[in-house]
């Protein structure tokens, strides 16, 4: 669920939000203002696209300095700087003084532009995971194509997936795991995914979970704690949450068949995207 930018802002730090009336309220007292007029005139070039990003920096911590910013960078429209900040895009005009939040749709393309960013920071983000932190279900021999799945071990659908684990391999997709337990870190369910991923036998122990079988409770250094809050970072909401290699989120459980068919015709958009790129050149 989206979080109103007011409370996407606020959230970290309750003294931030304290407004004034309408009637005291100037332009003085606007964060965003305060940022564009604090910021250096832009120059060419990259010092331009710097002085934008700091511009916008600026105007979030003015607005809240505990905030952490995941990615800074040129909007798909002009005029306007995007921002990732705890999973959600939002916008901000070249001077810092306006935000959108919200999707943005280009209607010739008829795609979603706003997930574009968000993509690329999952990808960026997932390779950064080790394998050896994933639980990985795989075909034999090389797989078509290889998902992070974010899961939970007491959500339903979480669970079919689990049932068709191998039917996904049969079609040569390699499902690895990464948790995100659903009720929170400290919850019954984070300590059973905790044991889960500290189990000698990570893989017959996820699955005893997903069949509501009880995990003997085990404690070592393990990544749920690091797997959840970055699925937060990503925008997760909700699990199953599939993203392929690029970064690019499923529509939250599909059935085996559907999951390729949405692979295949995610790659074919992928190698012409590429060969539209080389062709320009």
């Amino acid at each position: 669920m989206k979080l109103p930018v007011f409370v996407l802002l606020c959230a970290l730090n309750v003294s931030a939000c304290a407004q004034t009336t309408p009637a005291a309220a100037d332009k003085s007292a606007d964060p965003a203002a305060k940022a564009a007029s604090a910021a250096p005139a832009p120059a060419a070039g990259k010092r331009a696209d710097t002085s934008k990003e700091a511009m916008v920096r600026a105007a979030l911590k003015a607005l809240n300095p505990k905030i952490e910013v995941d990615r800074i960078g040129p909007a798909p429209m002009p005029g306007f700087q995007e921002a990732i900040v705890a999973g959600q895009v939002l916008y901000f005009s070249d001077d810092g003084r306006y935000m959108l939040q919200g999707s943005l749709y280009d209607m010739q393309a008829k795609k979603d532009l706003s997930q574009v960013g968000l993509s690329e920071l999952r990808r960026e983000e997932l390779q950064k995971i080790p394998v050896t932190d994933r639980i990985v279900f795989a075909p034999v021999g090389k797989p078509k194509y290889t998902v992070a799945v974010f899961t939970d071990i007491e959500c339903g659908y979480c669970r079919k997936l689990h049932t068709e684990i191998a039917d996904y391999n049969k079609l040569g997709i390699a499902i690895e795991y990464l948790a995100f337990p659903r009720a929170g870190l400290g919850s019954p369910d984070a300590l059973a995914m905790e044991s889960v991923w500290c189990s000698a036998d990570r893989r017959q122990a996820l699955t005893e979970a997903k069949n509501g079988r009880p995990v003997a409770p085990k404690r070592c250094t393990n990544p749920v704690t690091a797997q959840y809050e970055l699925g937060q970072r990503i925008g997760l909401q909700g699990t199953p949450m599939i993203i392929n290699s690029d970064g690019v989120a499923m529509p939250g459980y599909m059935p085996p068949d559907q999951l390729l068919e949405a692979l295949d015709k995610l790659a074919a958009e992928s190698k012409d995207k590429v060969a539209t790129a080389a062709g320009g050149r």
